[in-house]
């Protein structure tokens, strides 16, 4: 099995460059080489407090949920992406059988877990997107926060001229003011 570095968090500000197994993608799974990963807030949280809320990783934890990349693997059952695919990733993984998920706002499910957060090292397929050859690798790493804002914004129904108040200077916000100053 080859090998890949990762960024891993071991603790509160233990925070480690290592060598880990490249896993070989099993049924229904792709692998990822990634090119660009951005560094939320919750990131931050696990390395300087080792924790963000009750969410408290019980083993090392690779780090990285904000990414893209091209896909280096792919397991059987997957009929939807090749080789070489430029991909962003969604990092929610929804349960899909509560009413919220039903009704396609999977982003308020109770039961979300996140891949790159305690317990979840993998994500499901139809998570990943793939992403046009105009658009970078270090744009595509934005999409994910960038659509949280986008949708907050849309559903707020502003409107051109309106006046807004936005407070925060972490990504979202900066995702948040881009699309609110075109």
């Amino acid at each position: 099995m080859s090998k890949n570095l990762a960024c891993v968090l071991h603790g509160k500000n233990d925070l480690r460059i290592e060598e880990c197994e490249m896993p070989v993608p099993k049924a229904g799974q792709l692998l990822i080489k990634v090119h660009t990963v951005g560094i939320c807030g919750t990131d931050v949280h696990f390395w300087t407090h080792g924790k963000i809320g009750s969410l408290e990783p019980k083993k090392p934890m690779i780090m990285g949920h904000e990414c893209s990349g091209v896909i280096a693997g792919i397991g059987s059952d997957v009929k939807d992406f090749a080789l070489g695919d430029r991909v962003a990733l969604e990092p929610g993984i929804a349960c899909r059988k509560c009413s919220f998920c039903k009704h396609g706002r999977y982003n308020l499910c109770h039961e979300m877990e996140f891949f790159a957060l305690p317990p979840t090292d993998g994500l499901i397929t139809d998570a990943y997107f793939r992403i046009p050859d105009s658009m970078s690798m270090e744009e595509a790493s934005f999409l994910e926060p960038f659509s949280v804002g986008l949708h907050a914004c849309r559903n707020a129904n502003i409107e051109i001229g309106d006046k807004v108040l936005v407070l925060g200077a972490g990504q979202i916000t900066i995702n948040q003011l881009t699309y609110l100053i075109k």
